[in-house]
């Protein structure tokens, strides 16, 4: 009777030890979703108080990217140093200063610094999150990747209309504006940061000699081109939070009511896709799920923007594709390396963080380079311009399907396919 309840003790402990394992993931997850996405209806307002051109709004994109990148390559370090629980502790607790200080920012190199700290908290939080995933989802992998990242895409879908709602509250006579939205959201950080401060987290124990040397997984050319197939892939999604608001905006007038309606629906089906269509990728495989997703994403976003304001819905349908791409990355690597997971995780999204540096960069530059060929004082030079800078997201989408097949080709040679 006494080894019966000391059983049943050690179970409940460790239900309520994954169920705050699980809220931890679930609940990190839509933050990030909310911090990643409320810019969109907010960069065109950032643009306006510091009159900013698009390919100053690409650059400092593009830096802030950095910070995300910065945080990549330090929070591994982290991790093998504090463990994993306090490295996503720090992460929440950056996020929640940082909207702190963006709040109290009135000049450019204030804010710029300001959101600079959010990427990085951004960078640590991701990192942990996938690796958190990756020690605790070891039975269906797939689905309960693409599941808790579901809610990253629900927060998405949500996040442009809050943040256009939030930004018109007036409290005691004072409009938040993006100022006050942005400490709003970030302050929520304390929620996952105090579920975390209270739990464990697995694999912390694992010694580190018992690993393969991070040398060696960088000799092998399947790694490299998943970061090929997730980089293309990331930097195509995280494109349209940054810029689809600004293009229906400038290209087609629409206010930004509509415009953010718009990116609530590219993330809706989004979070759909990744909440319904994640057992599919365990039943076909995750090599196979790569180069389909990221192919119908490409063809949609190839669609809307050529087929004018009439298929501009075909930017929303672009969201069910591309969701897949990141959470079923993570399923692959947890499987194929499921003791350097940690390691392979990060240098993975370190070298995808340099593509979404160049990918933000690139896309204002090949606005403001066809601006200025068409007429850079024109309707039409903006709207051509913007067209090419919004192919490159497709372009991108492309890419990473091209990647994929080159992968299920080296694979299935080696009768590796996963």
């Amino acid at each position: 009777m006494e080894g019966t309840n000391s059983s049943g003790k050690s179970k409940r402990k460790y239900n309520k030890i994954y169920v705050m394992q699980l809220a931890t993931i679930f609940i990190g997850f839509v933050i990030f979703g909310f911090s990643e996405n409320i810019k969109g209806p907010a960069i065109p307002r950032i643009q306006f108080d510091f009159l900013l051109n698009e390919s100053q709004l690409g650059t400092l994109l593009a830096l802030n990217s950095l910070g995300y990148l910065l945080a990549c390559t330090f929070t591994a370090y982290l991790t093998r140093l504090w463990g994993i629980r306090w490295v996503t502790v720090a992460a929440f607790a950056v996020m929640a200063a940082s909207g702190v200080f963006i709040f109290g920012s009135q000049y450019y190199p204030a804010f710029s610094a300001s959101y600079f700290l959010m990427y990085i908290g951004n960078g640590m939080l991701e990192i942990g999150l996938a690796i958190l995933g990756a020690r605790i989802f070891v039975k269906n992998t797939g689905t309960m990747m693409n599941l808790t990242h579901g809610f990253y895409g629900l927060a998405s879908t949500v996040a442009p209309l809050m943040a256009t709602g939030l930004m018109a509250v007036t409290v005691n006579g004072h409009t938040l504006d993006w100022r006050g939205m942005y400490l709003v959201v970030l302050l929520l950080s304390v929620i996952p940061l105090a579920i975390a401060m209270f739990t464990t987290f697995p694999g912390d124990e694992v010694r580190h000699e018992e690993r393969i040397p991070l040398k060696r997984l960088m000799r092998d050319p399947v790694l490299w081109l998943m970061i090929c197939v997730l980089t293309f892939g990331v930097v195509s999604e995280l494109a349209v939070g940054g810029w689809l608001v600004n293009f229906l905006e400038k290209a087609y007038g629409w206010d930004t009511v509509s415009a953010s309606g718009m990116l609530s629906a590219f993330f809706l089906c989004f979070a759909l896709a990744r909440l319904l269509l994640g057992p599919l990728t365990d039943r076909i495989g995750f090599t196979v799920s790569l180069i389909l997703f990221s192919s119908f994403s490409a063809a949609c976003t190839f669609v809307a923007i050529f087929g004018g304001e009439k298929l501009a819905f075909f930017f929303a349908a672009g969201g069910v594709g591309i969701a897949m791409i990141y959470p079923t990355v993570m399923a692959f690597i947890a499987r194929r390396y499921p003791r350097e997971s940690d390691m392979a995780i990060t240098f993975t999204v370190t070298v995808m963080g340099v593509g979404s540096v160049l990918g933000n960069y690139l896309i204002g530059g090949v606005i403001e380079l066809v601006k200025g060929m068409v007429g850079a004082e024109t309707q039409e030079g903006l709207f051509r311009g913007l067209q090419a800078g919004y192919g490159v997201i497709a372009l991108c989408a492309a890419l990473s399907a091209a990647s994929g097949i080159i992968l299920y080709g080296l694979l299935a040679r080696r009768k590796e396919v996963i």
